[in-house]
């Protein structure tokens, strides 16, 4: 391109673009106007939040996925092994284990470790379920159970990562992420993708709600279940709301004109939140007043509990409900319940009963309440983690040795419920002793691919280009587990 048509290019886009003169002008008035009109009536989101259609009709609206940071023990609470009582203390086959990698077991000295824990069948399905979950066994007839997960990777930030993202890698979106930038949202109030947070921080941290290369208003939002829900959301003193909606339309209106200028898409992202804190600052502390809740649902939930721990859970879990009725896509609780988490290198036994007592009965509650209200229907439940445990004991030369397990991506359970899953179904199948999966084998980008489907959407077709790549949560693999949905 020569001078001449450089000069000529540059005058017709700013023609077209700059908000002093042209078309720019008259369409930034047309956008002052319309959002002014709009700011405080407005019930549906605009703009990168606004409501897209999925690619096929959808069994769920929203997710509460539930996330047991650590790695519970499968073999502990939801797949049993009568084997390794048998064997316990007798090492396993060395054809088994010789190429084997470990975080900190020493293959030499690794024994078997047997469950003291008790399983029983629920429900008219059948399920075996541990005595360690009394009441999520309950809902054993609601539940697709599946024992036959595997990931790619065996330390907790990468696995994280690998169950939250699709891949062990930082820097990208996150399935909340997805699942908006796919979806947007249904709330004008609140964000489309809300974390709620109990215990010790996970190992990955922020990546585990990040929006990775997607725009900033893809990413989780992280809410406080006491004080102000999110922090810094309320004016400070002297200022009154109407003066912050001129302080904002102000600020609006100088984001408009430089979005017109620069063609930077962040700017869009940039005035949507603005907009969104000031609309959550009466819909946010609304969410958290739990005092419009019976005292019978409180009680239901444990948010009467008097352990810190157990009251924070149940308050996370009831939050939940809360914001799927008000529209939130979706609802991230990240829980490491103990000093540990559910990573029980040591204490096992002693661990797992301290962290089901404040997980399980919080949980049913939430799964009783969603489905009393007919939420159950197009709210998927998923309760997960990044890996699982070995069935032989941890032996690392440390304190308290052969009382834990350690980690273990080769074959673990997850469960999910509700939105067009089936229930009562327990899929897949591992060896005698919890090692190696024998039948219907489910990785982290399956699952993801299934629950894509069950939101609507095509997983190989939400894709995002970045540097000159066509990303998507479930990377090059992925398949949809149809035998656990209802269609």
């Amino acid at each position: 391109m020569d001078q001449v048509d450089r000069h000529m290019s540059a005058t017709r886009r700013r023609f077209f673009t700059t908000a002093a003169s042209g078309l720019g002008a008259v369409a930034l008035a047309s956008v002052l106007r319309e959002e002014s009109d709009a700011a405080e009536t407005s019930r549906t989101p605009s703009g990168p939040l606004a409501s897209k259609l999925p690619d096929f009709a959808p069994q769920a609206k929203a997710c509460i996925f539930l996330f047991m940071g650590g790695g519970p023990s499968q073999m502990d609470l939801f797949d049993p092994k009568p084997t390794l009582m048998k064997m316990h203390g007798q090492p396993l086959p060395p054809s088994m284990i010789d190429k084997e990698r470990f975080a900190f077991i020493k293959k030499d000295t690794a024994f078997v470790m047997g469950s003291p824990r008790r399983f029983r069948q629920h429900g008219e399905s059948g399920m075996e379920l541990s005595d360690l979950i009394p009441n999520i066994a309950r809902h054993a007839d609601d539940i697709a159970l599946i024992r036959s997960m595997h990931s790619d990777a065996f330390n907790h930030a990468p696995a994280e990562l690998m169950m939250m993202c699709g891949v062990p890698v930082v820097g990208q979106p996150t399935f909340g992420a997805w699942l908006t930038y796919g979806l947007g949202s249904e709330s004008a109030n609140l964000p489309a993708y809300v974390v709620l947070q109990h215990g010790t921080p996970t190992a990955a941290g922020t990546q585990n709600w990040s929006n990775g290369f997607l725009q900033a208003s893809y990413q989780g939002v992280v809410f406080r279940r006491l004080g102000e829900p999110v922090l810094f959301l309320n004016n400070p003193p002297g200022v009154s709301r109407q003066m912050q909606r001129r302080s904002l339309d102000t600020l609006s209106q100088l984001n408009r004109i430089r979005r017109l200028e620069t063609l930077d898409s962040e700017i869009d992202d940039r005035i949507a939140n603005y907009e969104l804190a000031f609309r959550m600052q009466t819909a946010a502390p609304d969410l958290i007043d739990l005092s419009q809740e019976s005292s019978r649902c409180l009680t239901a939930y444990g948010v009467n509990r008097t352990n810190e721990r157990e009251k924070a859970f149940s308050t996370n879990c009831l939050l939940s409900r809360r914001l799927v009725e008000r529209g939130v896509r979706f609802v991230n609780i990240f829980s490491d319940a103990g000093a540990v988490g559910w990573d029980h290198h040591i204490k096992i036994n002693e661990g797992l009963v301290k962290n089901c007592r404040i997980v399980d009965q919080p949980v049913a509650a939430l799964l009783t309440d969603l489905k009393q209200r007919g939420l159950l229907d197009t709210t998927l439940v998923v309760w997960a983690s990044e890996f699982g445990r070995t069935p032989l004991a941890e032996n690392n030369d440390k304190e308290e040795t052969n009382t834990g397990r350690d980690h273990h991506p080769r074959a673990f359970s997850l469960w999910m419920a509700g939105a067009g899953v089936k229930g009562g179904v327990t899929f897949g199948k591992t060896d005698e002793f919890g090692w190696d999966i024998t039948r219907d084998p489910v990785h982290v980008n399956d699952f993801h691919a299934t629950l894509l489907h069950l939101f609507g959407l095509e997983h190989t077709r939400l894709t995002h280009r970045f540097k000159g790549r066509d990303f998507r949560l479930t990377d090059v693999a992925g398949r949809v587990v149809k035998e656990i949905l209802n269609t």
